[in-house]
This record gives structure tokens, C-alpha cells and sequence, in this order.
């Protein structure tokens, strides 16, 4: 079932910037995350969700409902800021129980509704605390305690952990997913860091420039990104001048099959996990720029007649490698497309 369709949907501001022409459908208790550079359009298309922005043309529906007409305090969608905005001269019971009461709800109805949610951030027995006494992760969870206490058909959250260190940022992103699997919310997602979309997200939503690049789950958009922009923006990737003609791409002495059907010169991109050693006189030339060694895995930089590139390899595949040493590697998997990639 679809809880949430935008059609059309476009803004421009005097600037030149905005969205055009924006069309998604969301499923019931899924989390979409919009994803893209500064100023690519996603806050805007989540503003536009929420009410707190008016678009120029298009619809926003919310359960096969139109809600553009409707200010956001009628919506059936709650917000995260990036700032918790919680009140500060407020402890958390009182925080939590603003939008309870301005419902109408009873003392027994606010007080169950708090336990539940505390229980469900992790944060029991937290209300008589006051915001200044709370971490920021804790803060941030309740700012989004306090969303689910509305109720919302739609849950939007604005780059909800960019204030937070990377560890809380970690576990924060696993709290959310959980808490998503426990309730079944839909969920919206504004980042502009791919590794946060890519471990949260049923799908997401690559934008550039005010425009849907792709719309997939995180494994098409990372082994089969469909644009080259989509390519650059999300993992690492060695971008290396090819040739294309009849049923092959050619990268210096490699060749590969050019399932594109693409003509003259192309950009072939490659993971760099997709780079492997082969013996000598196999494959492409290259000598070894520097390795280092990341944990269970080496990166390794190698300087060949294409550039250079970087490759991902198992840690025992390096154990006999010094820097300065010729080997010769192939490409597992390519990608192609044309034009060249932005410096």
C-alpha cells in the first residue's frame, strides 16, 4: 500500500534553486532516504511534505489523501530537525506531553503513551530530567520519542544525527532501524552522507541539482548506479578513459563486453573491490604506489598507464606485496557510461 505519493512536484526559489518535476511513491513502513549533495533539492522536497514549505505546482498525498491545502499542524506527518528543539526550561515529561495534551488526551492516556516511547528509545525512567542534563544522542532521542507520540502516518527526519560524533551517529542509525522494524512507520530520510543511506534505507533517492538521478534499493544503487553522477556520489570508484565498439569495451590491453551497447569514448568505472591481482604478463601493468593495511582488508594504490587507481583487496593477498613492486591486475566488473566524471 502506498502511504505517501508525490507527483509532479516543483520549486524554484529566486535563485535558480529548487526541485522540478519530483514524482515518488513511499510504501507503508518504509524508510526512503533522500540523498545528495548541499543545495540538490531534498530538504526542499521534505519541507514540501511536512507543510512548512508551498510548492509552485504538483500534488503531495499522504494515505490517497491530498494534504497541500492543509497547514503542517493538520498534517499527518511529525518532524526531526538536525537542532533537537526541545524546550530547555521543560523537563522531558513535559516536552513529551506537549502535543499529547494539546490533542486532548487524558493524564492516564500522556503517561502510558511516555512510558511506551521511553521504553522504546531506551531512555526509561528519564522524565524528570531537563534537556541541558541529557547528552545529545539522548536529546536527539527524544526529539524523536516526541514524533512518535503523535502518531504521524509519515515520519520525516532532516539529517536528524549530523550534530552527533560518528560513533553515536552509528548507534543511533541502529536505534532508528530498529525502532522501525518494531513500530512499521513510514519513515522519510534527508542525508547527504551515502554510508548513512546505505545502512538504513529500504530505498533511496539520489538527487542532483533538483532532479531524481535514481530511485532504488541500496544494493541496485551500489552495484548498478544508472548515471555516472550516481557513480561518483555513492562508494569510491576509479574512473578510467575507455573505448566502445560493436560487443566490447576496451581499457588498454582488457577488454569487456559492452553490455550498454555504447559507441567511441567512455568512462569505464570500477570498485575498487573489483580490482584482483592476476600472474604476470596477464591483464593490465601496474606497480604498487602504497598499501595500507584497514583492518581485514588492504587498500592498495597502484600507479598504471590509466592513472591511478585504488583497490580493495583481501589481507592476505598482500602479505608477499612491497611498494615499488610490478604486478598485474584485472577488473572483475565494469561500468560504463559517457561523457567524463566532474573533477
Amino acid at each position: 500500500m502506498i502511504q505517501l505519493s508525490i507527483r509532479q512536484l516543483a520549486k524554484r526559489y529566486k535563485t535558480g534553486e529548487g526541485v522540478s518535476d519530483i514524482n515518488l511513491d513511499v510504501k507503508k513502513g518504509e524508510l526512503v532516504t533522500l540523498l545528495g549533495p548541499s543545495g540538490c533539492g531534498k530538504t526542499t522536497v521534505l519541507r514540501s511534505i511536512g507543510g512548512f514549505l508551498e510548492p509552485d505546482s504538483g500534488d503531495i498525498l499522504i494515505e490517497g489523501k491530498s494534504v497541500l491545502k492543509l497547514p503542517p499542524e493538520k498534517r499527518p506527518t511529525a518532524m526531526v530537525f538536525q537542532g533537537y528543539n526541545l524546550w530547555p526550561h521543560m523537563n522531558v515529561y513535559n516536552n513529551l506531553a506537549f502535543g499529547l495534551k494539546i490533542r486532548k488526551k487524558s493524564k492516564q492516556e500522556i503517561d502510558e503513551a511516555i512510558h511506551r516511547v521511553l521504553e522504546l528509545v531506551r531512555l526509561p525512567g528519564s522524565e524528570k530530567k531537563f534537556p541541558g542534563e541529557l547528552s545529545g544522542g539522548q536529546q536527539q532521542r527524544i526529539a524523536v520519542a516526541r514524533a512518535f507520540l503523535l502518531e504521524p502516518a509519515v515520519l520525516l527526519l532532516d539529517e536528524p544525527f549530523s550534530a552527533l560524533d560518528a560513533k553515536l551517529r552509528h548507534e543511533m542509525r541502529e536505534e532508528l532501524r530498529d525502532i522501525q522494524a518494531k513500530t512499521g512507520l513510514t519513515m522519510v530520510f534527508v542525508t547527504h552522507d551515502q554510508e548513512e543511506a546505505l545502512s538504513i534505507s529500504d530505498n533511496i533517492v539520489v538527487m542532483n541539482a533538483g532532479n531524481v538521478e535514481q530511485m532504488a534499493s541500496p544494493q541496485v544503487i551500489y552495484d548498478n548506479p544508472r548515471t555516472l553522477f550516481t557513480a561518483q556520489f555513492i562508494g569510491k570508484m576509479n574512473f578510467i578513459k575507455g573505448n566502445a565498439g560493436g560487443s566490447h569495451v576496451n581499457v588498454k590491453q582488457l577488454q569487456f563486453h559492452n553490455v550498454n551497447q555504447l559507441e567511441g569514448e567512455v568512462t569505464v568505472a570500477v570498485r575498487p573491490e573489483d580490482i584482483m591481482f592476476v600472474k604476470l604478463d596477464e591483464g593490465l601493468p601496474a606497480k604498487i604506489h602504497q598499501i595500507m593495511i584497514l583492518g581485514h582488508y588492504a587498500e592498495v594504490s597502484l600507479e598504471t598507464e590509466c592513472g591511478l587507481l585504488k583497490a580493495f583487496l583481501p589481507r592476505d593477498a598482500v602479505k608477499n606485496r612491497q611498494v615499488g613492486q610490478l604486478v598485474h591486475v584485472t577488473f572483475s566488473k565494469v561500468l560504463t557510461y559517457m561523457g567524463q566524471p566532474k573533477k
